[in-house]
């Protein structure tokens, strides 16, 4: 065990911010100080320029968020309400809205009430495309297609069980949905994960709705032949086809004919050909060695360790994937947030101090790990059941922890190039020492750090200057971090930055809007001939504080 960065904690209680209500949409500034921290010499600033703020607190109000530039709009996904929200950009005010609610589908559904709105893209003519989950999450849900510019509802297609991603193909010419098909509460249920590639007309003015325009990727090949390191775990309840009800596509990015699909808990990739619609391939992406990488794995020691433990591992379990091209040659890069199953009876995990308790097997005697168990070292921190157990089952050779605190970059063979290391807790740590590893719910001392940290969680790719940056976003502490990509296998820290104010307490009287952004979702970059401005851009959607706010991204001069 090597301490690599420690900093005395400030003794902070938990500051709870919670609001009821239904909340009234506005415009509204950034907070008065938003958090900063650069590398030296750092080429790029992002700045908070403007928010529109719903009032609605930790219920998906913001979660997603596209744009289309000839209207000058944000299409925002306000996931309960099963709706996307319409913003104007230049005023960052509510425009319209688009109901799914009743939306009448090709095969002869109707969306329900209470149908979840997962995402949306729209392409540059105006067409856009909503993914909806349906009430009964286990139930095939929908594709709904609508005009941008008219903002009228076209028509819907039947997709896969709970499609949580939708993407467009370069030419538009392509709809991808992810169908993460996740069991059940209960676990009684567990449909299979799928893609689904919706094959668009050119204009949207010569849209004919037709079921006949969807295809299905399954993953019904893989039944007997899935790649080693690919992880398949937890009850099999679909008995006819259980490795491909395990799989659960979660994001999409698309480069040419080909989409490239996290699966999030199973700690791969899935590569589909969108010409046949099929899956040719998974890619398992291995672990990240907590021996060699620090991490902070305490949230009760009351400071801020960054420390290395040999046998602790990390599944980079990546959330949104994003892809680029260097001289001909595309890079896939991965947000490595990590998730948990936890559904009826089953529970993946568990804190490292309960392993050999309440049935759960121990961490085998001869292990580097066998005692570090108090709560000052690795006791509290969270790992998975499901992977490291020796040959015998009996106990635990090596632990994992869910996600790499990290964002990494790929070959498109699976080949790891780049990985930030422990960047991301050394970086928020210098920013907001007070602060580090908070929580969105509520401003706290190391309240994550037991978990997955700042938890990466949306990733973009744009270009500024003639240099292409990856723009990262923070579920948990908050904030966009931002990398210089340019060269994938030296990709460098640039700047952070966070619309937050930590001292602000809805519970204890203060203003939702006061506290700025909370729990970063939704990451897209616009760039400088499309944006409000017509300067680099990047909107981020918050689903915990309901806001979605505009940053402006121009290079600075050293």
């Amino acid at each position: 065990m090597r301490s690599v960065l420690r900093r005395a904690g400030v003794g902070l209680g938990s500051v709870a911010l919670c609001v009821g209500g239904a909340g009234v949409a506005s415009a509204a500034d950034p907070v008065p100080d938003p958090i900063t921290y650069s590398a030296p010499g750092a080429r790029l600033a992002v700045t908070p320029t403007a928010s529109y703020e719903t009032g609605i607190f930790d219920e998906s109000a913001q979660e997603i968020v596209a744009y289309h530039a000839r209207t000058n709009r944000l299409f925002t996904v306000n996931a309960q309400l099963g709706r996307i929200e319409v913003i104007d950009a230049s005023a960052m005010s509510k425009v319209g809205e688009i109901d799914t609610a009743g939306v009448e589908a090709a095969d002869g559904s109707s969306i329900p009430a209470g149908a979840v709105a997962n995402s949306v893209a729209v392409r540059t003519d105006g067409l856009g495309v909503i993914a909806v989950e349906s009430s009964v999450k286990t139930d095939p849900g929908w594709l709904v297609l609508f005009d941008a510019s008219r903002l009228r509802v076209l028509g819907a297609l039947r997709v896969g069980a709970l499609p949580d991603m939708v993407a467009l193909s370069d030419n538009g010419r392509v709809a991808v949905v992810a169908n993460e098909a996740e069991p059940s509460d209960d676990y009684a249920v567990d449909p299979e994960g799928s893609v689904s590639v919706v094959r668009l007309p050119a204009s949207v003015r010569h849209l004919h709705v037709r079921q006949s325009m969807v295809r299905t990727a399954d993953f019904h090949a893989f039944e007997d032949a899935l790649p080693d390191g690919v992880r398949v775990f937890g009850p099999e309840v679909n008995t006819e086809f259980p490795v491909s009800a395990n799989l659960e596509p979660e994001y999409v990015a698309i480069s040419g004919s080909t989409a490239y699909v996290t699966l999030q808990e199973n700690n791969a990739i899935a590569v589909v050909d969108l010409a046949r619609a099929k899956v040719t391939r998974i890619m398992p992406l291995g672990y990240k060695d907590w021996g060699t990488t620090p991490l902070d794995p305490s949230d009760k020691d009351g400071v801020v360790d960054l420390r290395t433990f040999d046998g602790l591992r990390g599944l980079y379990m990546p959330d949104s994937i994003a892809t680029y091209t260097v001289r001909g040659r595309t890079y896939l890069v991965t947000a490595n947030e990590g998730d948990a199953r936890e559904w009826g009876d089953y529970v993946e995990g568990a804190r490292v101090k309960d392993l050999g308790d309440d049935g759960l097997a121990p961490i085998c005697a001869d292990s580097p790990l066998a005692g570090l168990t108090g709560n000052a070292d690795l006791g509290r921190l969270n790992v998975t059941t499901a992977s490291g157990l020796s040959a015998d089952g009996t106990c635990y050779e090596n632990l994992y922890t869910f996600g790499a605190r990290s964002f990494s970059i790929w070959t498109t063979d699976g080949e790891l190039v780049y990985d930030s290391g422990s960047e991301f807790e050394e970086v928020t740590a210098a920013a907001i020492p007070d602060f580090f590893n908070s929580n969105h719910t509520e401003s706290g001392f190391e309240n994550r750090s037991d978990d997955k940290g700042p938890e990466p969680e949306g990733v973009s790719v744009g270009k500024v200057g003639g240099r292409t940056y990856a723009f990262v976003g923070f579920e948990r502490v908050g904030g966009v971090i931002v990398y210089d990509v340019t060269d994938p296998r030296h990709a460098s820290f640039v700047t952070y930055v966070n619309n937050r104010d930590f001292s602000v307490s809805v519970e204890d009287g203060g203003a939702l809007a006061a506290a700025g952004d909370l729990g970063p979702e939704g990451v897209t970059f616009l760039p400088a001939g499309a944006s409000p401005s017509r300067r680099p851009m990047l909107a981020v959607a918050n689903e915990v504080s309901g806001t979605t706010t505009l940053f402006s991204v121009e290079t600075s001069r050293h």
